[in-house]
């Protein structure tokens, strides 16, 4: 049996908040969008190179607050990407951590933690 890729499930309570957030500023790209119908709750994939997120409106997929990793090879390069940019609610550095890797974290308007690592999996 092998186990296939993992894609978090994120809570969100506001559409433009993680248009702009997700989108706008860390450049995620919107791959699709699911309403039941007009007016009801967002569940959207939003996607970066290999890193695929679901973000979802509806009270009962998960709950806010979760932390994640996210792996990439080049934190400095992406740490000065997202410097360029105007984001009234964060103020990004990088951390060398206690284990050897360097890490970027950030949370999203609602309360998710991304941490950007360039730790290599073994």
């Amino acid at each position: 049996m092998k186990i296939g890729k993992t894609t978090p499930i994120l809570r969100i309570f506001d559409e433009h908040l993680a248009r702009q957030f997700y989108v706008d500023y860390l450049g995620f790209v919107i791959d699709w969008e699911h309403r039941f119908e007009d007016g009801l709750p967002l569940y959207m994939q939003v996607s970066r190179d290999n890193c695929i997120l679901h973000l979802s409106e509806h009270h009962g997929d998960c709950c806010p607050g979760a932390a994640m990793r996210i792996e990439t090879d080049d934190i400095e390069g992406y740490h000065l990407e997202l410097s360029k940019k105007i984001y009234k609610n964060a103020r990004l550095s990088i951390e060398v951590m206690p284990w050897g890797s360097n890490d970027m974290s950030i949370k999203d308007p609602f309360g998710n933690r991304l941490t950007f690592t360039d730790a290599i999996s073994t």
